[in-house]
């Protein structure tokens, strides 16, 4: 099993930034993939970044340039640093991972979310 927990969210004027961070523990020993999910109000939960076991990233076209997606393997962390914020990234924001050699019908491991608002 493992927990994820994540910090760093909170209320913050547009053109602001944020940074995100996710703690993983537990069974936390696979090498794995991690991300961060957002959900709007009244939307459906969908990626924002992801960063493999290798290191390589993904970032939703919306927040290119503007959000960065980071790792701590070895502390077991995942960050996202978040800059020029604006009103329609306000969400929840869910840390998720996976372990590289799970079962397909595994969809890994969530986070409680966290509440990001962007408003003046």
């Amino acid at each position: 099993q493992v927990q994820l927990v994540e910090s760093g969210g909170g209320l913050v004027q547009p053109g602001g930034s944020l940074r995100l961070s996710c703690a993983a523990s537990g069974d936390t020993s696979c090498a794995s993939s991690m991300g961060w999910y957002r959900q709007p109000p009244g939307k459906e939960r969908k990626l924002v970044a992801g960063i493999t076991s290798g290191y390589s990233t993904y970032h939703e076209d919306s927040v290119k340039g503007r959000f960065t997606i980071s790792r701590d393997t070895a502390k077991g962390m995942v960050y996202l640093q978040m800059n020029s914020l604006k009103p329609e990234d306000t969400a929840v924001y869910y840390c998720w991972m996976r372990c590289d050699t799970a079962n397909s019908d595994d969809a890994g491991s969530w986070g409680q979310g966290i509440q990001v608002t962007v408003s003046s």
